[in-house]
């Protein structure tokens, strides 16, 4: 896969050359940049197949470089220093990115879904722009939207839409109040990390439930809540009292 890396600083560029030159041998490095200008010009020239690139950047942010390139025929991995609000930005939208410094075996895995994963689409990226935190400290993300990428192809729904979440193993169970259901190969630890900034609670460890759709609170041998779509979902008992923390019960 040919690639290029471009990313404002000079010693990432160089660290991550470096790491793709001892691990990832299917990658053929063509070019590294550490001017945005330069690496949108060099996207054009030479057409890679990969791209690693920073979003923050002087003069043209990744975005802006993107919106430059027009269609998107390469794939892409952002590569940003660890902040969980830009992490929850990427699993929103279910784009691959990596965390710096970058780990080896994170980099390797990357790479092999590159070469086995379709190329992002514009409303990938359209929820990408809206939620990434650009310039912005502390940042509290609650997204109106969400890729849920699932066996056969991508969905994009409104985060009012779900019922519930429920963990099969290293799965995960979208229930939609339109009777859909999709299984995301997430586990719910992963889906809790990314929903629950907004109106989602883990109740229990096999369920996550939109607060929203929460029609009523049932005591009796186990306590469990009656969802809108009738299902009942059991209430861990160490959750009980941050649940109503968060619902505001009284």
């Amino acid at each position: 896969m040919k690639a290029l890396i471009i990313d404002d600083e000079t010693d990432n560029v160089r660290m991550l050359a470096l790491q793709l030159g001892r691990h990832c041998p299917q990658v053929e490095l063509v070019g590294q940049f550490s001017d945005s200008v330069e690496g949108l010009q060099a996207i054009r020239e030479l057409k890679p197949a990969l791209v690693f690139l920073d979003i923050e950047m002087p003069f043209m942010n990744g975005f802006q470089l993107l919106e430059q390139v027009g269609e998107i025929t390469f794939h892409i991995v952002f590569v940003t220093a660890y902040d969980q609000y830009a992490v929850r930005a990427f699993r929103f939208s279910a784009l691959d990115y990596l965390l710096k410094p970058i780990d080896s075996v994170d980099l390797i895995a990357t790479v092999r879904r590159a070469e086995n994963t379709s190329l992002i689409n514009a409303q990938q990226l359209e929820l990408m722009r809206q939620n990434y935190p650009v310039g912005i400290a502390n940042a509290r993300i609650n997204p109106s939207r969400i890729a849920l990428p699932h066996a056969s192809g991508m969905a994009f729904i409104n985060t009012k839409q779900i019922i519930y979440c429920e963990a099969d193993n290293n799965y995960t169970r979208f229930y939609l109040d339109n009777g859909d259901m999709y299984m995301v190969s997430k586990t719910l630890g992963d889906v809790q990390d990314v929903l629950e900034a907004g109106d989602f609670v883990r109740v229990h460890r096999q369920f996550m439930v939109n607060l929203d759709h929460i029609q009523k609170l049932v005591k009796g041998e186990g306590t469990y809540l009656m969802m809108t779509n009738g299902k009942s979902i059991p209430i861990a008992r160490q959750q009980k009292d941050r649940l109503m923390e968060r619902f505001g019960w009284v």
